[in-house]
């Protein structure tokens, strides 16, 4: 494994695919390590595996994310072996085509993306604080604005279910939400943490249902930006202009307030809690 002191590591949840590779790829070719966090391998792609062979893209998998186990065990493995962690990029994520629970029982949006994303947060801590820009970046959306009612029981259990602008986007809410709150508690461990909407992307995937209202599907063919859009939208939430703000949700570049901010602490306080009687036990 090629690695230097001088070089940036950083580590993309949901690398292999989407965005996430397109960050994958941005990252790669300005001579960053990239540490990916898999359910599935990479394509064939000629200079993918290049960068496997020599090193700079190292691959840590799990059947789900969303299995404690599965990922439990995957999470040691990066600890017991990875040095540190300059950017961590919590980007995996999924818009399902109906209502369905995790393991844990809880809403798989807000499973996938929500609790696990401070999962994985509060067990790279340590690597974190050894990296450079010790920063993390979570993948929110825009979706978020349009979020009509907002509490912790609906979160977990919802009592109806909509494409998109139901459980996707109050869980997305839900991640803003806690990455404001917790801000203050990891600056005093040197790490800054921020939520990123990646735009308007055609994430789209043959074979796999999307998720997504018809209509929505139909513009994201034709309209929206390929990947690349949203993988330049958060390496700029990562190291541009906004680099030494903390805490805050980026929408077009531009900090924005967050719908049901009076809700952020219970939010943390609830993952938290997952997080300790659920995971760590």
């Amino acid at each position: 494994m090629r690695t230097s002191q001088h070089e940036n590591i950083a580590l993309i949840t949901g690398a292999n695919a989407g965005i996430g590779l397109e960050l994958t790829r941005k990252l790669l070719s300005e001579n960053w390590q990239v540490v990916a966090l898999n359910r599935s391998d990479f394509s064939a792609d000629v200079e993918i595996q290049k960068e496997i062979k020599n090193g700079s893209l190292r691959i840590y998998k799990t059947k789900d994310l969303a299995d404690y186990v599965s990922l439990r065990r995957v999470l040691e493995e990066i600890k017991g072996t990875e040095q540190r962690i300059d950017i961590l990029f919590n980007n995996a994520g999924r818009s399902f085509n109906e209502l369905s629970y995790s393991k844990q029982g809880r809403e798989s949006h807000y499973e996938l993306m929500a609790v696990v994303p401070y999962i994985i947060v509060m067990e790279l801590k340590g690597l974190l604080q050894n990296g450079h820009f010790k920063t993390v970046i979570n993948t929110s959306s825009a979706a978020i604005q349009f979020a009509k009612e907002f509490t912790i029981e609906t979160l977990e259990r919802p009592r109806t279910f909509r494409k998109l602008l139901g459980p996707y986007a109050t869980s997305k809410l839900a991640l803003s939400l806690w990455t404001g709150a917790i801000a203050p508690q990891l600056a005093k461990d040197g790490i800054q943490i921020r939520s990123v909407d990646p735009g308007g992307n055609n994430t789209l995937r043959k074979g796999r249902k999307s998720g997504l209202p018809i209509f929505i599907e139909a513009l994201m063919k034709f309209f929206y930006s390929p990947p690349t859009h949203g993988a330049g939208q958060l390496y700029e939430g990562a190291l541009g202009k906004h680099r030494n703000e903390t805490g805050v949700f980026l929408l077009k570049g531009r900090v924005t307030g967050l719908k049901f901010s009076d809700q952020a602490r219970e939010v943390l306080e609830r993952v938290q809690t997952i997080y300790e009687q659920e995971f760590l036990s």
